[in-house]
């Protein structure tokens, strides 16, 4: 499978864990680490700033394919091809706009800096 043939895989695969993350068929494991994952996915903001130089964009490069691929690896198959036929087209227009989903990566800034500071301190 080529690189192209995997990020559209991808695109389409986001959809279907935002499903999943729904659906109620889906184990708690899963849910959790789909609920992490389109987080992440749909998060304007990024756990490792996208101006900085090459790791700003690695992160969506190595991050989110990690963090699919962890999450489908929870997902029921039956679950997962099923939200997959339900996600086709879902998002064409562009991601859905909410502002919530940069919650965990607010939170997580939040204790790398509280961390910082303490260790400083």
């Amino acid at each position: 499978m080529d690189i192209k043939a995997r990020v559209k895989k991808l695109k389409a695969d986001i959809p279907a864990i935002f499903l999943a993350l729904k659906d109620r068929d889906t184990p708690i494991v899963a849910k959790i680490f789909a609920g992490i994952t389109v987080g992440y996915a749909l998060s304007p903001i990024d756990l490792v700033p996208d101006f900085i130089p090459v790791l700003g964009y690695l992160d969506d490069v190595i991050l989110l394919p990690m963090l699919v691929a962890l999450t489908i690896k929870f997902i029921p198959q039956v679950v997962l091809e099923r939200n997959r036929k339900q996600s086709e087209g879902m998002w064409q227009d562009g991601k859905p706009k909410k502002w919530y989903y940069a919650i965990p990566i607010v939170i997580t800034w939040f204790i790398i800096i509280v961390m910082i500071l303490k260790a400083i301190l």
